[in-house]
C-alpha cells in the first residue's frame, strides 16, 4: 500500500460538473485543496474549487501540468478520453485507474467484462454495421434498444427499435456508429448500489436505492429501495463482485433492472459518485463524496449508516420555463433540503439541482419530495 494522502494536499478532479462540486465541498471540509480541469469556466466545480483550469481534455501538456500540481487525480465523469487519463497517470496517481475508466466508458467493453465475469446482464448483441443490426434484431427480437457504444448518458445515443424494418432509421439516429442492441426488459423496477472500495480492499456500500426515470433521465431516488431484502442483499453482493473484479479504488455505482420474478440484471456501471447517491449527503453519516475522497487518498472508509430513509428528486431546467422557481415554497417543507449546482443557464433536461426529503418512512419521504418539487411551480 502507498502512503495516505493527508489533509492539506491538493486533489485533482477531471471534469467540472455537479459531481465535482459536491466532491470539492466534501474535500474542502476535510482540509484538502481541490483543483479542477475541464474545457469550461465558471463551472459548478470551479465555483468551489481552489484552482480552476480551463483546458481541453485533448491538451495533454495542460493535463500533465495539472497533474503535476496535485497529489492524486480522480474523475468527475467517465467520458474523459483514455489518453487524458494516461497523461495524468504519468505525473500523479489516478484513482480509479485508467483501466477502470477504459472498461466502463464504452458499452461493448463493459458488457464484455460483465459477461466474462459471469455477472448477469440484459441480453445484448454487438453492432458495428447496418447488416449487423439486422442480424441482432433477428436474434433478440423487438422491441429492443439500440445504444451507442461510447459517450451515451441520460438517454442520449439511444433509439428504441419496435420493428425489424425500422433498423435503417435506428442506425441513422445513432450516427451509424458502433453500438449495442439490448433486449427490451419488462422490469418491475430499477435499483442501484453505490459502493466504495479502498486500496486495501475495504468495501462499504449504501444498500439498494430505488430509481425512477423520466425521459431516460433519473427523476426520483428512494433509499432504502422498496424491494425484498433478498433482492437488496443480492444487489450488494453483485456490486462488491464488480468492484473487486475491476480493482476499483474509489466509488462506483452499479445500476440494475429488477425483473418481475426478482432476478437482477446489471444495466450500467458508473465509476464515480452517482446521481442516485446524492441523498447520502443529507441521509447518511458519510456521503458518497466523502467516501470517494477517503478512497482515493488512502484513508479508511467511513460509516455509511443512514440516519433515516430519504428520497431525492432531480430539478431540471424545465422548472425555469415560466421564471425562477419558488424556492421559498420548497424550503417550507420540514425535512426537505435544497441543493443547487450553480449552473448559469437552465435548459430543458439539464440537471440544475435536487431536493432531498428525510422521513422515518421511505414512502412518506417519497411523497414529500414530490410535493416539494411541485410547489416550485405553482
Amino acid at each position: 500500500m502507498t502512503k495516505p494522502i493527508l489533509p492539506g494536499a491538493a486533489i485533482g478532479v477531471l471534469g467540472s460538473g455537479q459531481l465535482g462540486r459536491m466532491f470539492a465541498i466534501a474535500a474542502r471540509r476535510m482540509g484538502y485543496r481541490v483543483h479542477t480541469l475541464s474545457p469550461d469556466q465558471d463551472t459548478p466545480t470551479g465555483q468551489v474549487a481552489d484552482v480552476e483550469v480551463t483546458a481541453s481534455y485533448d491538451d495533454l501538456d495542460a493535463v500533465s501540468e495539472f497533474a503535476r500540481r496535485v497529489s492524486v487525480v480522480t474523475f468527475e465523469f467517465e467520458n474523459v478520453p483514455a489518453p487524458t487519463a494516461e497523461a495524468a497517470a504519468r505525473c500523479a496517481p489516478v484513482r480509479p485507474s485508467g483501466s477502470v475508466l477504459h472498461t466502463t466508458q464504452q458499452r461493448i467493453r463493459e458488457k464484455s467484462f460483465l459477461t466474462k465475469g459471469g455477472l448477469p446482464t440484459t441480453p445484448y448483441r454487438e453492432v458495428r454495421t447496418l447488416e449487423g443490426l439486422d442480424r441482432a434484431i433477428a436474434e433478440l427480437g423487438c422491441p429492443a434498444v439500440l445504444k451507442t457504444a461510447a459517450f451515451g448518458y441520460d438517454g442520449k445515443g439511444q433509439f428504441r427499435v419496435d420493428a425489424a424494418n425500422s433498423a435503417p432509421e435506428a442506425w441513422n439516429a445513432i450516427g451509424k456508429q458502433e453500438a449495442v442492441l439490448e433486449a427490451f426488459i419488462d422490469f418491475d423496477c430499477e435499483i442501484s448500489v453505490v459502493a466504495a472500495r479502498g486500496e486495501d480492499g475495504q468495501f462499504v456500500h449504501y444498500g439498494a436505492i430505488e430509481n425512477q426515470h423520466n425521459r431516460h433521465i433519473l427523476d426520483v431516488s428512494v433509499a432504502p429501495a422498496r424491494v425484498a431484502p433478498k433482492i437488496a442483499r443480492e444487489a450488494v453482493d453483485l456490486a462488491r463482485c464488480v468492484l473487486e473484479k475491476l480493482g476499483v479504488v474509489g466509488v462506483l455505482c452499479v445500476e440494475f433492472f429488477v425483473a418481475r420474478d426478482g432476478a437482477l440484471m446489471i444495466n450500467e456501471l458508473a465509476p464515480r459518485p452517482h446521481n442516485s447517491g446524492h441523498l447520502t449527503v443529507d441521509a447518511c453519516v458519510s456521503s458518497q463524496f466523502e467516501q470517494q475522497l477517503r478512497a482515493v487518498c488512502g484513508l479508511p472508509l467511513a460509516s455509511t449508516e443512514m440516519h433515516r430513509p430519504a428520497a431525492m428528486a432531480n430539478l431540471l431546467g424545465d422548472l425555469w420555463a415560466n421564471g425562477e422557481p419558488d424556492w421559498r415554497a420548497a424550503c417550507a417543507f420540514p425535512g426537505v433540503k435544497l441543493h443547487l449546482y450553480g449552473k448559469l443557464e437552465p435548459r430543458p433536461g439539464r440537471k440544475m439541482g435536487h431536493l432531498t426529503a428525510l422521513n422515518h418512512d421511505p414512502e412518506e419521504a417519497y411523497r414529500t419530495v414530490l410535493a416539494a418539487r411541485r410547489s416550485l411551480t405553482r
